[in-house]
């Protein structure tokens, strides 16, 4: 690079080589940095970088490795992270691990958002990460939708809205940019752009009275940055081109109708909506001329070069113009200056006790009995079986973590007799006899889903433990959609997430020591999405 770290270093005191750099966010394998973390520092004049659960141990070694990534950095680095909160979280040791955002819209207060997500962000901040890619504001209409989900606030626009402005806020107001997310909006969709290229079909009046609702309300707000979505929109791209690399959706919907100029970054360019199509270095480039600022290739560092040299080769040869790229690296910059990423020092260290606090109360405001309150709280004489399905196999949108506080352990702290039987989210055979059979010495039956409308077996052991005639709670720990597949249980209660607190909190409602406050934030068969207070 060409200056040391000052605020008056900006992309005019750059190469050409610089300035592109300075358009992407890489990904890299580790808890220590890499040489090809190096390299693309080094010679390319990187951006930003992006963590994932293989570079982070707990709190502390991700600051001393933040540390050593800026130490490499001439121009500071954006350090982003998937930091949304419930199910989605990168980060869990050292840091307060925040409701999701179904769980904040069930809560159905932007206080809580607001709170949630500004001491998150000051936990973040204080180890070195700059950027969130939260909140998410699409909106989650589509039970079938297998990468939204609880990811979102809910089905209606307003609520996401009301919510994700407020986690705007709060993000922003801790010195974390805020990356509203996907644009236009990803939540009408029964595909996962991990895999394949879905398509919302809506005509323009739909998309914007629902999708583009939430997100212009985040633009008045001030949003630091929105995340595209590789979703096509045939509305506004006749061309089958998904919006990640539509100039007539980056430039002529987000930009000149919606008014938006702030940074755009892309979604991942590896997932497969866009490798398994046009490829990545190429869709580095006709992101970039679309109107993307920052560009996400998170993964293999020989696609990260291929990218970076394709839009290198692209403004040499005339296809980019390099006031493009000029336009992009001053956004960047002055993001960057805008959230502190110059100043020498971090903000102090949060108060642990008070974060914990706002997590624990806005989990207990999260928790909604759907069906069957007249069944708890449950007896205390019983002897309760607690069927515990967990993820085993990890996906782009599942990951795989050792859980100790389910809800039988939570259970057993509010004084119950429980025996727990643990289950894949495909219950084999020997698992499903184990359940049956302590569910004919059980008095009561708690079973805690995960996903069970994407997963037959889970949802048949249910339908067979429900047919035993005894009192059968379902607790739906991720998407609340789970009522479709068994709708003649007795009883039905959301959490939106499995995380401790949140099992915490919903034992106190099936105990009755917590009322049960959440409001449904989604329509499940014949149970209205219910209005808030």
């Amino acid at each position: 690079m060409t200056s040391n770290r000052d605020e008056r270093q900006d992309w005019r005191q750059m190469s050409l080589k610089e300035k592109v750099g300075q358009l992407f966010v890489c990904g890299f394998d580790g808890y220590e940095p890499t040489d090809g973390i190096r390299r693309l520092i080094k010679e390319y004049g990187l951006g930003g970088v992006i963590y994932f659960r293989r570079n982070l141990r707990d709190a502390e070694q991700v600051a001393a490795l933040t540390a050593k990534l800026q130490a490499e950095a001439d121009v500071p680095l954006f350090v982003s992270i998937d930091q949304e909160g419930g199910m989605v979280v990168r980060l869990e040791e050292g840091v307060t691990v925040m409701p999701g955002s179904m769980a904040l819209g069930a809560a159905g207060e932007p206080a809580w958002a607001y709170e949630t997500a500004r001491w998150s962000g000051a936990e973040l901040r204080r180890i070195g990460v700059n950027m969130n890619f939260a909140p998410c504001l699409d909106v989650n209409n589509n039970p079938a939708n297998p990468v939204i989900g609880v990811r979102s606030y809910g089905e209606d626009p307003k609520r996401v809205a009301a919510l994700g402005v407020a986690a705007v806020r709060g993000y922003q107001e801790s010195g974390v940019a805020a990356v509203a997310k996907h644009f236009p909006g990803h939540g009408d969709t029964a595909a996962d752009s991990h895999h394949e290229l879905p398509v919302v079909p809506h005509g323009r009046d739909r998309l914007d009275a629902v999708e583009l609702l939430p997100f212009r309300a985040a633009i008045e707000a001030g949003v630091d940055a929105i995340m595209t979505a590789h979703v096509v929109f045939p509305a506004y791209e006749p061309d089958n081109v998904p919006a990640t690399l539509s100039k007539r959706i980056l430039t002529g919907l987000l930009r000149e109708r919606l008014g938006y100029d702030g940074v755009v970054v892309t979604d991942c360019l590896e997932m497969n909506a866009i490798a398994g199509t046009i490829g990545v270095a190429r869709g580095a480039v006709e992101a970039v001329k679309g109107g993307a600022d920052l560009v996400l290739v998170s993964h293999r560092l020989d696609r990260q070069i291929a990218a970076l040299e394709a839009v290198y080769e692209a403004v040499l040869a005339g296809e980019i113009p390099e006031s493009r790229i000029n336009e992009a690296a001053e956004r960047v910059r002055k993001l960057k200056l805008e959230r502190g990423l110059f100043a020498a020092s971090l903000p102090v260290n949060p108060d642990a006790a008070a974060a914990r606090e706002v997590a624990r109360l806005a989990s207990e405001a999260a928790v909604t009995v759907v069906k069957g309150a007249e069944l708890l709280p449950l007896s205390r004489v019983s002897q309760v079986l607690s069927v515990w399905a967990e993820a085993r196999v990890g996906t782009e949108v599942i990951e795989v973590i050792a859980q100790e506080r389910t809800v039988g352990a939570a259970l057993r702290d509010e004084g119950y007799a429980v025996e727990e039987v643990r289950v894949g989210l495909e219950p084999d055979a020997a698992e499903s006899a184990a359940a049956l059979e302590w569910a004919e010495q059980a008095d009561a039956i708690v079973f805690a889903s995960y996903d069970a409308g994407f997963s037959r077996r889970q949802a048949d052991l249910i339908a067979r433990l429900a047919a035993l005639g005894k009192p059968l709670v379902l607790v739906a720990t991720r998407t609340p959609y789970d009522l479709l597949e068994v709708p003649d249980v007795p009883a039905y209660v959301c959490t939106f997430e499995n995380k401790p607190t949140m099992m915490t909190a919903l034992a106190g409602v099936l105990s009755g020591r917590l009322p049960a406050k959440g409001r449904l934030p989604v329509t499940i068969g014949p149970f209205a999405r219910q209005e808030l207070a």
